[in-house]
């Protein structure tokens, strides 16, 4: 197929390149490359965790096969204790319970068909499959061939047929590894998944808008301890904009406070957790990040139907009051342990008594959060490490760094955080630096670290009561004008602290980051720097808040010059037949 390159912009991202339309015929927006580049160096780590994991499982199998002659037992048998107690590989009833001539095609966990051979076990690990279910003009997709070692195919989705058309011309332009490792097919992704079952390493899930329809179909297209990522990008509603349009969707109610992006993650977590469960599988998240206009996770996916029944310890009701910043977490659920056995019971409740203890004011409740980690410490100190070695293969290093430097200090266990800008509205009074704020939880025995979401994010595991103590020993030094009695500050300050704060600096009241002056939060490289139109949408003057002047007054100029050329070719048509 003939085509012109005049009529095409390429655009260079990392090693791949792309031919894009002056149309708004394919999805494209550069604000992603911050996306792409956070899932590439996860990408680069799971690949080497992968290889670790199957390395190790190849060892164990080796050690016990070498025993067979003392014991008697096969290797079959050796095999199946080995993967039943090695969580990373652990296999569904429905799997192991098939015939002994499975395909290769067929096997559980790491793809690979063991070898028997004189008493030891070797195995092949096949290079990793990834699905990217929405490719659009696949530059993502390409940008996983070309720049990420030892990954296999890539499978290119997409149910438009000219994005298709694009993404199968941006992989001819691409040269050969392209051509070689990625394949383009027009299809309903989750059509596609849900016949592929447990058939990639990773699936990769970018929609524009809401992944909640394609999430269902995605957890069980991944193979055990492969890798889910996922984007949403429709923040209005997960952040609590339309509350019964998120229920809708994800099956949480959301509540708007300042932590609502951090509640926009752990609402994602949850609905794919839910999703798991069905078919016996759970997740286990290495990192969630909230950047740009968008949240994405990163989960490993897993099948056991004993570790699933541990899901309701790791949800929880958020119940947040409607006078002060004071928040409570209520798990769904608990465990009792006697002598080896463990019972699954429903969560104690409430945690909270009808009016605030603090404020006398009620609680609104959202909810179900995920209210575990929603990162794995270990994971980010490799993918930072790796980033950092390979600074100059990530066009938008800083900004990644940055966000990875600075959830690599947070307080895991910790869910959800305060805004000390907020604590300081409530009581109406001056701000305390972060600094001194910081020193005054640590002397009281608590920790405290601040968030990759906001700058003014602080996340504690002291109780309300230790931080409201807090801000009063700041009010005695820093008084405030006389408010209502009936104000939930002035409530607030009517109690006479029980514990003293101590303001004298604090060792680790700033971070090592914040000690080495790293930059942590950036500001936008550009002005526009945000969500896009979609694409086939037809760009107009309105556009320009989204786009900036100069691309829809550039865009505008083109379709003008497209419509003077219909307008030629229709008069010379309706000339043509008066001539002859």
């Amino acid at each position: 197929m003939s085509m012109d390159l005049n009529d095409y912009t390429i655009i260079k991202e990392g090693e791949a390149e792309i031919l894009m339309h002056a149309k708004n015929e394919v999805f494209y927006n550069k604000t992603q490359v911050n996306n792409r580049d956070m899932s590439i160096a996860v990408l680069r780590t799971f690949i080497s965790r992968w290889k670790q994991e199957h390395e190790a499982l190849l060892s164990k199998r080796n050690k016990s096969a070498a025993k067979l002659p003392e014991n008697n037992v096969t290797v079959s048998e050796v095999d199946d204790t080995l993967n039943d107690s090695d969580v990373n590989t652990e296999k569904s009833n429905e799997e192991c319970e098939g015939p002994a001539e499975k395909s290769q095609d067929d096997t559980c966990t790491t793809s690979e068909e063991p070898v028997k051979t004189e008493g030891k076990v070797r195995g092949e690990l096949k290079p990793p499959r990834v699905l990217e279910a929405l490719s659009a003009s696949g530059l993502r997709a390409l940008r996983y061939a070309r720049e990420v070692e030892g990954i296999g195919q890539v499978v290119a989705l997409d149910n438009d047929k000219g994005a298709v058309e694009a993404c199968q011309r941006n992989i001819k332009f691409n040269g050969s590894v392209a051509c070689s490792k990625v394949e383009s097919h027009l299809a309903d992704a989750r059509v596609y998944m849900l016949t592929n079952p447990k058939e990639f390493d990773v699936v990769d899930l970018d929609p524009y808008g809401s992944p909640s329809v394609f999430l269902d179909s995605a957890v069980q297209s991944v193979v055990d301890g492969g890798m889910l990522m996922c984007t949403a990008t429709d923040m209005a509603v997960l952040c609590g904009g339309n509350g019964e349009v998120c229920y809708s969707k994800y099956g949480s109610y959301p509540l708007r406070g300042k932590y609502c992006h951090e509640m926009a993650l752990r609402i994602l977590l949850a609905c794919i957790e839910s999703h798991a469960n069905r078919y016996k599988r759970y997740i286990v998240p290495v990192l969630s990040v909230q950047m740009d206009f968008y949240v994405r996770v990163f989960v490993r996916i897993y099948t056991s139907a004993s570790a699933m029944k541990n899901t309701p310890l790791k949800l929880s009701y958020v119940y947040q009051c409607t006078g002060c910043d004071a928040f409570h977490l209520q798990p769904i659920g608990r465990t009792v342990s006697k002598n080896t056995s463990v019972r699954y019971l429903p969560g104690f409740a409430p945690v909270v008594p009808q009016e605030c203890s603090h404020c006398q004011k009620k609680f609104n409740m959202g909810g179900p959060i995920w209210s575990a980690p929603i990162h794995d410490q270990e994971w980010v100190t490799n993918i930072l490490s790796d980033v950092k070695s390979m600074k100059d293969r990530y066009p938008a290093y800083d900004r990644i760094s940055a966000v990875l430097t600075t959830i690599s200090e947070e307080l895991p266990d910790v869910p959800l955080f305060l805004s000390l800008h907020n604590l300081c509205a409530t009581l109406k009074c001056t701000s305390p630096s972060a600094v001194i704020f910081r020193s005054a939880v640590i002397n009281a025995g608590y920790r405290i670290s601040g968030t990759h979401v906001n700058p003014l994010g602080l996340k504690s595991d002291a109780p309300m009561e230790v931080i409201w103590d807090i801000m009063r020993c700041w009010v005695k030094n820093h008084p405030v004008k006389a408010q209502p009695a009936d104000q939930p500050g002035s409530v607030i300050l009517a109690k006479e602290p029980v514990l003293q704060a101590n303001f004298a600096r604090a060792v680790a009241s700033l971070s090592k980051a914040q000690a080495k002056k790293v930059a942590r939060f950036l500001p936008n490289p550009e002005r526009h720097w945000g969500p896009k139109l979609r694409a086939g949408r037809q760009i107009t003057s309105k556009h320009i808040s989204l786009l900036g002047e100069e691309k829809v007054n550039g865009c505008l100029s083109h379709q003008d010059s497209e419509l003077d050329a219909k307008r030629q070719k229709i008069e010379k048509l309706e000339d043509a037949p008066a001539e002859s």
